[in-house]
């Protein structure tokens, strides 16, 4: 179903840019506060093991950087595909023993760093100078995804690993996006988006966790 999805969405911009010869290249860049949502404590219980004590969850505040073109369909819509390296990822923080790693601290964080690339598809409007509303499907690739555990005792970093938990998620997501912008007669722009994905991220369907994000950041329009 995902394969389709995608195929579905490749097809429709294809089709779409063979037919418009006004295509506009757009970049874009920013930060993303990024988290699980649903069922993220247990899918995260899966990766490390809580010893008795004070814990707590964290999102991650990461990147993003694309590029993409947008195609007008008149003086106030367009359609806008492209495609977006977007670091998202969730972690917790407390008293802590990593598995596989052999670590018990007092003061330890074990944070998912997620790698995927984006296909947003959206649905730009225009409803007055330089102002713009979007919306849209968005088909993610997850390349890659890190464990990192971070321990310290006493304001010294003791240890700081890297683990590959790649195969225990699910490499495609599927979901939806959409905020505002405003852009200026020079071709900068701002923007600010929310996201959300609809595919479990356990590989094995054990647990409801989604991928949920916020965007800001500028784009600028050749």
């Amino acid at each position: 179903m995902r394969t389709t999805y995608l195929s579905l969405l490749v097809a429709f911009t294809a089709v779409t840019i063979a037919g418009n010869a006004q295509v506009k290249p757009v970049i874009k860049a920013g930060i993303i506060q990024s988290t699980w949502k649903g069922e993220a404590r247990q899918s995260f219980d899966q990766l490390v093991d809580k010893a008795n004590g004070y814990i707590t969850t964290r999102n991650r505040t990461a990147f993003y950087v694309g590029a993409g073109i947008e195609l007008p369909m008149g003086d106030v819509v367009s359609i806008e595909p492209s495609l977006i390296y977007t670091q998202r990822g969730y972690g917790i923080k407390g008293n802590l023993t990593i598995n596989d790693m052999k670590i018990d601290a007092l003061d330890a964080r074990a944070t998912a760093q997620m790698h995927y690339i984006d296909l947003p598809v959206l649905l730009k409007v225009k409803p007055a100078a330089g102002l713009q509303l979007f919306a849209g499907p968005q088909v993610s690739y997850l390349v890659k995804n890190n464990l990192r555990a971070d321990v310290a005792v006493l304001g010294f970093s003791l240890i700081n690993s890297d683990m590959d938990i790649t195969d225990q998620f699910n490499r495609w997501d599927v979901g939806v996006t959409g905020g505002v912008g405003y852009e200026f007669a020079n071709g900068l722009g701002l923007m600010a988006s929310y996201e959300r994905g609809f595919q479990r991220l356990d590989k094995n369907q054990n647990f409801k966790a989604f991928n949920e994000g916020y965007k800001a950041g500028l784009t600028f329009k050749f």
